[in-house]
């Protein structure tokens, strides 16, 4: 056990140099470095839900940029809003579009929540999230990867 302690102090810390800095999105000059973030599923297939939750864990660790999850919607800076909109949920995301305080953000993750993706024509869905509110923010992807998502999220956060 010594000889593994004395193999940690002789090699110190081992880390990857810190991606550089990306161009802040026009949203992001209002918000102040630090957001916070409430996600909305609009109608997705959850292949998005997952990359997100993998963003936010401890290999890509999204927070460390500034960027953090909230409950509430009265809380948030951001919304990121995943899926194509459906009839049923284009009224309650316009809703929580409107309690949050502002200045705000949108974030469009997934081909499906910039384009309606597969769904694009079904019977069930009402848009693409832009079609229902203003988007500032689009993440590419069917899914997009979790680095694709810190990416979009360092843009909103500009650190």
């Amino acid at each position: 056990m010594l000889s593994l302690w004395r193999k940690i102090r002789r090699t110190g810390r081992v880390a990857e140099p810190a991606p550089e800095r990306p161009a802040a999105a026009a949203a992001a000059a209002g918000l102040g470095g630090s957001v916070q973030i409430r996600h909305v599923d609009a109608g997705s297939c959850n292949g998005c839900e997952v990359e997100i939750a993998s963003a936010f864990g401890p290999v890509y660790d999204a927070e460390r940029y500034g960027a953090r999850l909230v409950a509430s919607p009265r809380h948030a800076d951001a919304l990121l809003v995943t899926g194509p909109v459906t009839r049923n949920m284009a009224e309650p995301l316009r809703r929580t579009h409107a309690a949050v305080p502002g200045p705000k953000a949108v974030v469009a993750v997934g081909d499906c929540a910039r384009d309606c993706g597969v769904f694009a024509g079904a019977y069930g869905v009402a848009g693409a999230v832009g079609d229902i509110i203003p988007v500032d923010l689009e993440i590419a992807g069917c899914p997009p990867r979790p680095d694709a998502v810190v990416e979009g999220l360092r843009k909103l956060t500009g650190r």
